[in-house]
C-alpha cells in the first residue's frame, strides 16, 4: 500500500475510551504507529506513525524480494514479483505480525518490561531477545515453520521496542545497536539504579529532558512503565496518556512510539527510531537468510508456495481401487508440476488401518513421495470403524496452513473423541478436509457384498446410515467436500484432487443445499479467472446451468432428493484472507485479532487482505457478504481501505469493515468488488465461521524443556448465561498429563482460569513442536470454541555463541591504480561455543579464500593470488597429522564448504588467507558452527580502518533502499512499541 498508509498507534486511557470507540465507528479507516498495528494510528490520531505491523511487513517484503532476486527464480519487475508471492506468503507474514502485536495484547507479556526493553531491564531483555533468535533458528532447522514465525514475531517486537523505548536515538546514535543480538560486538553500559536519568518535564512534548551526563558518558537508559517495577526517583518514564508512572519524578517520558504528543513525549524523534527499528529488523532477516540459506528462507515465508498434496489413506484390505486411484492422481499432479518448476511443495502421506495409524511420511521431494505411494499396500481386514480422525490430526499437524487434505476410506471413525481437536486444527490452519468415501451410507454391508472382513461383528446388523456424519461435518466447516462414490467410479471422482491443488485456485461459489425444491445460485467469472470448474456432490435429479448475458454472471439451478454441495473454483492470483478483531487499549491502543470463533451478537471489525491483483489492475472492493448455510445473505459489511491513498496500485490491499452485530448462525465470507472495466469481481472463503458465546484464550506459550513439566494457562470467558462447560485438551505428542474432559461452572459474563500440564520426556527432540488444542463446550447448548498453541522443545542449555574470526596479519600494496595492486588478510577462525566449526562461505568479494587446517607457512604469503583458482569442495580425507597437505579454496558463488571433517577437536581452529585485487576492497565471509550459529566476518583492504569502523561498517554497509511500496499485510491491527 502506499507510503502514506495510516497506522494506528496503540494507546488510550479509560477516559478516552468511549470517545475513541465512537470516533472509530465514524471513522472506520485504520492507521499506523510504533504501536501494534494500522488501527493504532486512528486510535492515537497519529496518521503518519510507523507501527510494528508496518515495519515488520515492509522488512519481510523487502528481504523476500532481495532473496528471490539473488536465487534468480524471479522473472519480471518488483511489482510483478509481489503479485506472485501468493496467498501463503501473506498468511505467513500475517502470522509474524500477529505474534509481534500479541506482545502488547496478551496479559502474560503486555506489562512485563523484559519483552519491551522497559524499566532499564536491558540485560534481561537482551537475554530474551537472544533466546527468541535461538528458538527461531531451532524451529526453522526442524522445519517447524509456524513455530519459527511465532518466535520471530516476538523477537521483532522486543527489537523494535528497543529503539523507541531507550535513549539510543537521543544519544546521537545513527546506526543499529549490534550488541543486542551479537554478544561479541561492543556493549554500551546501562545506567545504575541510583543514577538519575531524566529531568522534570511538565508538558506533553518533552525536549531535552534526559540528564546531560547520560550523553556525555554514553549510558543507556529505558523508560519505566506503569507501576511494575516501581520507578526510582529521577528515572525516566515511558510517558504518554497510558503510563501512570509519568506523574512520578522525573515527570514526563521518552517514548517514540508514535508521532502523537498525547502518547509519545519524544514524538519528534519517532521517524528516527522507526528507521533504526526497520534497519534492525532487516538486519535480522538478512542474517536469518544467510544462516539457513535462501531456499529455506523462502520456505519459512511460504513464498510462491505451490499447494501441499496431502493424502490420508485407509490401507485395509478393501481399499485396493482407492489406493490405485490416489496413486494415479499423485503421478499426474507431479508430472504436470515438473513441467512448471516453482519452489518445492510439501507432500504428506498418512496411512491408517485398524488399529494402526501412520507413520507420517512428509517430504518436499516429489519422487520420494511417488515411491512411497507406490509402496502402499492394501493390508488385511479390520473391524468397520477405524482410526481415521487420528490420521487426519497427524495430516493437519504435518502440513502447512491453507492445505487441502484428501481422505480415502470406506469406514466410519472409531476415534470420534478427536473430532474437536481435528476441527480446531482445520479452522486454525484454514485447511480444507475432503472425504472420498467408497461406501454408500444408504446400503447395509451385506447388500453391497463388500469384501471387508468383519470377523468381529457378532450379528450382521445393518450399519447406521449417519455413521459418516462426523466426516460431512468436518468437510462442511473446513470448506471441503464429502463425496460418496463406488470402487468403479473412484478413479474418475478422484479428479477432484487435481482440481483442488491447482496453483492459483480460488473459489467463486460454495453452497450446501438441503432443499427438495429447485434451488438457484449465482456466481461470477471476472477477467482474471481461468479454467472454471463446477463440482456438485450429492444425488441430483435436475440441474440447469445458464450462461451469462452480461459476460460474467452464471446461474445454477438444481434439484435433489437430499443434500447437495456446489463448489465453483477457478484459477486466479487475486484472492483474500480475513480475520475478526476487536479494539483493545490496555498498554497500547490497537485492534486485537480474535482467536478462534468470534462472539455472536456483539460488534467486531472484519479485516481483509486482498492479494494478487496485477500491478495494472485497478480494482475497488465495496463490501463483504456473510452467507448462511444455504448461500443466503445474513449481513452485508461495507469496506474501507485501511490506508490513506489508492493502495490498489500495489499487490496487496488491507480493508476494514465494521460488523455491528456478528450473526448467530454459521456463515462463509464473500468479497465483492469491481475490476477496472466495472465488472463485478467475487471471491468466497469457504470455511464456515461458527459464532459462539464462549471464548478461550491461551495466556502464555511457554517453552518445553526435556525431562520437565510445563503448565499452560488459559482463560474461559462466558458471554452467555451462567452454565456448565467442559474442556477437552489434546496434543499430537501425547505429552498432556490429563486430556479431559474437565467440567466447571462459569457465571454469566464471568470467566474461569485453568491450566493444563504437559510432561516433556527427557528423550524429546530439541526443535520439535508440540501442537496443543483446547476446546471448550457448553453442556446445554451448541456453544463451543477452540484455541491452538504451538509449543517448542528447547535444549536445556543451547550453544548460542557464534564462531569468531580474528585477523592475524594484513598485507596491502593498494595504490591509486587498483588493477596492479593486491591485498590479503590472514586470519584464525574458531568456535567460541562448544559445538565446533561446521562450514564457511565467501559471500562477498572478488578474491580467493584459502583454508588451512594448520598455520600456513608464511613464505606463501601472497603468491596464492597468482595461482589459478580451483574450487575444491571435496571432503578432506586422511588423518590430521598430514592435514597440512590439504587446503581448499573458496570463491564468491561457491556453496558453503563443510569443514566438520577438518578439525579433530571441537575447539580446534582453522587458518585462512583471503587475497584479492585492490579493485575489490571489501569481502565478507560467513562461518557457521554445528549448532547453526553464524558469524559474518567483514574484511577490508585497510585493516586499521576496518578495526576502527567496525561498528558503522556493519550497519552502514547494508544500508538498504526500501521499495516505494509499503505493504499492509493481514497482520494484527496495531501495536505500539
Amino acid at each position: 500500500m502506499s507510503q502514506g498508509r495510516r497506522r494506528i498507534s496503540e494507546g488510550s486511557g479509560k477516559q478516552m475510551q468511549l470517545f475513541i470507540l465512537a470516533y472509530l465507528l465514524l471513522l472506520a479507516l485504520p492507521c499506523m504507529g510504533f504501536l501494534p498495528n494500522f488501527w493504532s494510528r486512528v486510535l492515537t490520531f497519529s496518521w503518519d506513525s510507523h507501527t510494528h505491523q508496518y515495519i515488520t511487513e515492509q522488512a519481510i517484503l523487502n528481504v523476500t524480494l532481495e532473496t528471490l532476486r539473488s536465487t534468480k527464480t524471479s522473472q519480471g519487475n518488483n511489482e510483478e514479483e509481489q503479485t506472485r508471492l501468493g496467498r501463503g506468503f501473506w498468511r505467513a507474514v500475517g502470522e509474524v505480525v500477529k505474534s509481534n502485536a500479541a506482545m502488547d495484547f496478551l496479559s502474560s507479556t503486555r506489562s512485563d518490561p523484559v519483552y519491551h526493553f522497559d524499566s532499564e531491564q536491558v540485560d534481561s531483555a537482551m537475554g530474551m531477545l537472544r533466546q527468541f533468535w535461538a528458538q527461531t533458528l531451532l524451529s526453522v532447522r526442524a522445519k517447524e515453520y509456524q513455530s519459527a514465525r511465532h518466535s520471530l514475531g516476538q523477537l521483532f517486537h522486543s527489537l523494535q521496542d528497543f529503539y523507541s523505548h531507550s535513549n539510543w536515538v537521543e544519544m546521537g546514535q545513527r546506526s543499529i545497536y549490534l550488541h543486542l543480538l551479537q554478544p561479541e560486538e561492543p556493549a554500551v553500559p546501562v545506567a545504575e539504579e541510583d543514577t538519575p536519568t531524566c529531568m522534570e518535564c511538565f508538558s506533553a512534548t518533552c525536549r531535552d529532558n534526559l540528564q546531560p551526563g547520560l550523553t556525555n558518558t554514553q549510558l543507556l537508559t529505558t523508560g519505566y512503565f506503569s507501576t511494575f517495577p516501581p520507578k526510582p526517583y529521577g528515572k525516566c518514564s515511558h510517558g504518554g496518556i497510558l503510563d501512570s508512572s509519568r506523574y512520578m519524578g522525573a515527570k514526563g517520558g521518552i517514548n517514540k512510539d508514535s508521532t502523537s504528543p498525547v502518547f509519545s513525549p519524544h514524538h519528534y524523534l519517532h521517524m528516527e527510531a522507526a528507521n533504526l527499528a526497520m534497519e534492525a529488523t532487516l538486519s535480522v532477516l538478512r542474517d536469518l537468510g544467510d544462516t539457513v540459506g535462501p531456499e529455506t528462507f523462502l520456505r519459512l515465508f511460504s513464498v510462491k508456495q505451490i499447494p501441499a498434496l496431502v493424502f490420508v489413506m485407509d490401507t485395509t484390505g478393501s481399499m485396493f481401487e482407492e489406493i490405485t486411484a490416489a496413486r494415479f492422481r499423485a503421478h499426474s499432479i507431479i508430472e504436470s508440476r515438473a513441467s512448471n518448476p516453482g519452489l518445492p511443495g510439501t507432500y504428506v502421506l498418512v496411512p491408517f488401518h485398524d488399529p494402526g495409524v501412520g507413520p507420517v511420511f512428509e517430504t518436499d521431494d516429489p519422487n520420494q513421495f511417488i515411491q512411497q505411494m507406490d509402496n502402499l499396500m492394501a493390508l488385511g481386514g479390520g473391524d468397520e470403524p477405524e482410526m481415521c480422525l487420528s490420521a487426519i490430526q497427524l495430516a493437519l499437524t504435518h502440513s502447512p496452513p491453507l492445505s487441502e487434505i484428501f481422505v480415502f476410506t470406506d469406514a466410519s471413525p472409531k476415534d470420534a473423541h478427536l473430532f474437536d481437536a481435528v476441527k480446531a486444527l482445520a479452522l486454525e490452519k484454514q485447511s480444507k478436509v475432503t472425504f472420498l468415501l467408497t461406501e454408500d451410507p444408504k446400503y447395509t454391508t451385506e447388500s453391497r457384498g463388500r469384501k471387508r472382513r468383519r470377523k468381529r461383528r457378532r450379528k450382521r446388523e445393518p450399519l447406521s446410515p449417519d455413521r459418516f456424519s462426523l466426516y460431512s461435518a468436518l468437510s462442511s466447516l473446513s470448506g471441503g467436500l464429502t463425496i460418496f462414490t463406488t470402487n468403479s467410479d473412484i478413479r474418475r471422482v478422484s479428479a477432484i484432487v487435481e482440481d483442488n491443488t491447482a496453483t492459483d485456485k480460488v473459489t467463486l461459489l460454495h453452497v450446501e443445499s438441503n432443499q427438495d425444491l429447485m434451488s438457484s445460485h449465482f456466481f461470477r467469472v471476472d477477467n482474471s479467472v481461468k479454467n472454471v470448474t463446477l463440482h456438485i456432490t450429492g444425488s441430483l435429479t435436475e440441474c440447469i446451468l445458464t450462461s451469462p448475458s452480461d459476460q460474467s454472471q452464471w446461474k445454477l439451478q438444481a434439484k435433489s432428493d437430499g443434500h447437495l454441495t456446489f463448489n465453483v473454483i477457478g484459477e486466479s492470483s487475486a484472492d483474500f484472507l480475513y480475520y475478526f478483531a476487536t479494539v483493545t487499549n490496555e498498554t497500547h491502543p490497537g485492534l486485537e485479532r480474535v482467536e478462534g470463533s468470534p462472539v455472536a451478537g456483539v460488534p467486531a471489525f472484519l479485516v481483509l487482505v486482498v492479494m494478487g491483483l496485477a500491478p495494472d489492475e485497478e480494482a475497488y472492493f465495496s463490501h463483504v457478504t456473510l452467507l448462511g448455510a444455504d448461500g443466503e445473505s445474513l449481513q452485508q459489511v461495507k469496506l474501507n481501505p485501511s490506508s490513506s491513498s489508492s493502495s490498489s496500485s500495489y499487490s496487496v490491499e488491507e480493508l476494514v469493515g465494521w460488523v455491528d452485530s456478528v450473526p448467530r448462525a454459521p456463515f462463509c465470507v464473500r468479497l465483492t468488488g469491481r475490476d477496472s472495466r466495472g465488472n463485478k469481481l467475487e471471491r468466497v472463503s469457504t470455511e464456515r465461521v461458527q459464532p459462539t458465546h464462549v471464548q478461550i484464550q491461551v495466556l502464555s506459550v511457554p517453552r518445553l524443556v526435556p525431562g520437565n513439566s510445563t503448565m499452560v494457562d488459559f482463560d474461559i470467558l462466558n458471554h452467555g448465561p451462567a452454565r456448565l462447560f467442559s474442556l477437552t485438551a489434546d496434543d499430537d505428542c501425547k505429552y498432556l498429563h490429563k486430556r479431559g474432559p474437565h467440567s466447571f461452572h462459569v457465571a454469566q459474563q464471568g470467566s474461569f482460569r485453568g491450566q493444563v500440564d504437559l510432561h516433556t520426556p527427557a528423550t524429546a527432540q530439541a526443535g520439535a513442536t508440540v501442537t496443543l488444542t483446547l476446546t471448550v463446550r457448553a453442556l446445554d447448548s451448541p456453544d463451543s470454541n477452540y484455541a491452538v498453541a504451538y509449543l517448542t522443545v528447547i535444549p536445556p542449555d543451547p550453544d548460542t555463541s557464534p564462531p569468531s574470526c580474528s585477523a592475524a596479519r594484513v598485507q596491502s600494496t593498494c595504490a591509486s591504480t587498483c588493477t596492479e595492486s593486491s591485498w590479503s588478510v590472514s586470519m584464525v577462525v574458531s568456535d567460541r561455543g562448544r559445538s565446533g566449526l561446521a562450514a564457511l562461505q565467501l559471500q562477498k568479494g572478488e578474491g580467493v579464500l584459502t583454508l588451512f587446517p594448520s598455520p600456513p607457512p608464511t613464505e606463501e604469503s601472497l603468491e596464492g593470488t597468482q595461482q589459478p583458482a580451483y574450487k575444491d569442495t571435496t571432503t578432506i580425507e586422511g588423518h590430521h597429522h598430514h592435514h597440512h597437505h590439504h587446503k581448499a579454496r573458496l570463491q564468491r558463488g561457491d556453496p558453503p564448504l563443510n569443514v566438520t571433517d577438518w578439525v579433530p577437536g571441537l575447539s580446534q581452529p582453522l587458518w585462512a588467507r583471503y587475497s584479492s585485487s585492490c579493485c575489490s576492497p571489501k569481502a565478507e565471509l560467513l562461518v557457521w558452527d554445528t549448532a547453526g550459529n553464524m558469524k559474518r566476518c567483514r574484511l577490508t583492504s585497510g585493516q586499521q580502518r576496518q578495526l576502527r569502523d567496525r561498528r558503522t561498517e556493519s550497519s552502514g554497509a547494508r544500508r538498504i533502499t526500501l521499495t516505494s511500496v509499503s505493504v499492509l499485510v493481514g497482520g494484527l491491527l496495531g501495536s505500539t512499541l
